[in-house]
C-alpha cells in the first residue's frame, strides 16, 4: 500500500475558521471535530455543500478529510470548511505537477477559491443594530 500523504488547508466564513486536512490515498471519509460530517452537520444540504469541491475535482473518494472547525453557526462551518478542502486539493495539485489541466480552472470557476468577506456588520451607538433605528414616536 502506498503511504499516506497530507495536505493542508485554512478556510474562513463569516465568524468560522476550519483547519482542513485531506489524506491520500483515502476511502472518502469525512471528519469533523473527531465526528462523522452527518451526526456533526444537522441538514444535509451542508454536507452537500462543503462536498462540493470534491465533486467538482472528481475526488470524492480519493481523500479522507479531517477538519476542525470553530465559531460560527453551521453554515459558516461549512463555507470555511469547503474553503479549506479547496486550498488544501490546491496544495495536493501543486505536489501533482503532472496533471496537464489543473484543479486551479475548475475551482476558480466554480467560485469556491474566493473567500467570501461577508461578516456581521458591527452595532452602532444609539442604535438597535447595525443600522436599525430605534421606533420613531411622534408624541
Amino acid at each position: 500500500m502506498a503511504e499516506k500523504r497530507e495536505f493542508t488547508g485554512t478556510g474562513r466564513r463569516k465568524a468560522s475558521v476550519a483547519r482542513v486536512k485531506l489524506v491520500a490515498p483515502g476511502t472518502g471519509k469525512i471528519t469533523i471535530n473527531g465526528r462523522d460530517v452527518r451526526e456533526f452537520m444537522p441538514y444535509e444540504t451542508n454536507v452537500m455543500d462543503l462536498m462540493q469541491p470534491l465533486v467538482a475535482t472528481n475526488n470524492e473518494n480519493t481523500f479522507d478529510v479531517i477538519a476542525k472547525v470553530n465559531g460560527g453557526g453551521f453554515t459558516g462551518q461549512t463555507g470555511a470548511i469547503r474553503h479549506g478542502i479547496t486550498r488544501a486539493l490546491l496544495e495536493y495539485d501543486k505536489a501533482n505537477e503532472e496533471n496537464e489541466d489543473s484543479y486551479r480552472k475548475i475551482l476558480k470557476r466554480a467560485g469556491f477559491i474566493t473567500r467570501d468577506p461577508r461578516v456581521k456588520e458591527r452595532k452602532k451607538p444609539g442604535l438597535k443594530a447595525a443600522r436599525r433605528a430605534p421606533q420613531f414616536s411622534k408624541r
